[in-house]
């Protein structure tokens, strides 16, 4: 199936009920306010006050919809509506504009989904193919990424700060698959998410101690569970002298510092030249004098230079996708096999021990509360198991009981010595009361 490359041009949206004059006048619209935007050279998106002002002295002017919406609240949804048409992105405007939606996905041009407050929901949007494809090329102008058949997938940032993810037939069936991941950040500092609900008090100060004494974190988790704000809020706890480097896929995390680098992979080009992945970021993130190193998410063979990079002195953090601290710690032993023939887990097993000190478990349940399952410690220790395979041990210092509620458990956190250099009391941290589960 011949699919065309997306083209680097704003395009306008053909509309889908040919005889209905109200459509018809409205994209006799569409096309005039385009040309003004031309021809007094405006940025429709960084100039929305004055296109908005040119839509409605176009509304105002046109003979249909001036006596169809004589109503102000009917001018102004027209002009909104317009505006969205050239400076927006169309239909999808309105869910980009909602703060209570997370996720935006398309699956074929008549069923577009959302997510709200973690709980999906199927909307009355319909868009044409023709459509699709304008919103897509419209998305991807300011990323300087592309879509075609030989790159039929494609990540990128908007310019809110949102993800976008397109996939193209014939990988796909026979629609294109879209889905933007809005960056809604419910929290920005621990204390947001303990009024949130996602974990307690005692659970995020002993955190925040922990990000202050310089230890390394792991955030784990499913998808849309919460791992990326999580990870913000944690690097809020950062003193304000450190330099902090970032290295993501795309850019994701914001974070409140001063002194912050954020570094993103870039795809080959259409020589297939000019690709950095995640790996190499990693590698050059070392070269920038870092005080903290925060690797978006790990998912391949970067794990070897992010444990690497950790053993190395510099703190860290980083995401991973995992269904509990345990399986975590076995997706890091794992993760770096991927990077070389001639690595093996004889090495990898010790240097993941070494390497992370806390894993911070965090789910989404059924009705799309997510919330911190369990906090957990490497003790640095490898036991021998019956098979010969090094088994990292653990140690369980917060866990959830049988109704969901957060305890502390009997373990401790390695390096007690750095939290006394940083100024912290850790008996008094974890003095909290435990409970049986």
């Amino acid at each position: 199936m011949a699919v065309p490359a997306v083209r680097p041009v704003v395009a306008g949206y053909a509309p889908t009920d040919g005889g209905d004059p109200a459509a018809i006048a409205a994209a006799r619209l569409e096309e005039q306010l385009r040309s003004l935007i031309r021809d007094g050279r405006i940025d429709p998106v960084a100039d929305r006050g004055r296109v908005a002002a040119l839509a409605a002295e176009l509304v105002s002017a046109d003979d249909h919809l001036a006596g169809a919406a004589s109503r102000p609240d009917e001018m102004s949804r027209s002009v909104r509506k317009l505006v969205e048409s050239v400076s927006g992105f169309g239909p999808l405007q309105p869910y980009l504009d909602d703060p209570t939606i997370e996720e935006i996905w398309i699956n074929e041009p008549g069923r577009v989904f959302v997510a709200r407050r973690g709980v999906s929901e199927l909307t009355t949007t319909i868009l044409g193919d023709e459509q699709v494809r304008d919103l897509v090329e419209r998305m991807l102008m300011s990323s300087g990424r592309r879509l075609d058949l030989s790159q039929p997938f494609v990540d990128a940032s908007l310019p809110d700060g949102s993800r976008l993810h397109v996939v193209i037939p014939d990988v796909t069936r026979r629609h294109w698959a879209i889905n933007i991941r809005r960056f809604v950040l419910p929290a920005v500092r621990l204390d947001e998410l303990v009024a949130l609900g996602a974990l307690s008090q005692t659970v995020a100060t002993f955190l925040e101690a922990s990000v202050a004494a310089g230890l390394n974190i792991v955030v784990a988790g499913g998808t849309q569970a919460g791992k990326t704000t999580l990870l913000n809020c944690l690097a809020a706890a950062i003193p304000g002298r450190e330099r902090i480097i970032t290295c993501e896929e795309v850019f994701e995390l914001r974070l409140p510092a001063a002194d912050w680098v954020a570094l993103q992979t870039r795809l080959p080009n259409l020589e297939g030249a000019g690709e950095i992945p995640l790996r190499r970021l990693v590698k050059e993130a070392l070269r920038m004098r870092p005080d903290r190193l925060i690797v978006g998410e790990v998912r391949q063979g970067e794990a070897l230079d992010m444990l690497i990079a950790l053993n190395s002195g510099v703190p860290g953090m980083a995401t991973i996708h995992a269904n509990s601290a345990r399986e975590t710690v076995t997706k890091l032993c794992t993760l770096p096999l991927l990077a070389s023939a001639n690595i093996s887990h004889n090495f990898v097993v010790p240097t993941v021990a070494t390497a992370i000190d806390l894993v911070v478990h965090i789910s989404k349940d059924a009705r799309g509360q997510r919330r911190v399952r369990e906090v957990v410690g490497l003790s640095g220790r490898v036991e021998e198991s019956v098979s010969g395979a090094g088994v990292i041990e653990l140690s369980q210092i917060y866990a959830t009981d049988a109704s969901g509620n957060l305890y502390r458990a009997d373990g401790f956190p390695p390096h007690a010595e750095r939290y006394s250099w940083a100024g912290f009391d850790l008996a008094a941290l974890l003095a909290a009361e435990r409970r049986v589960a």
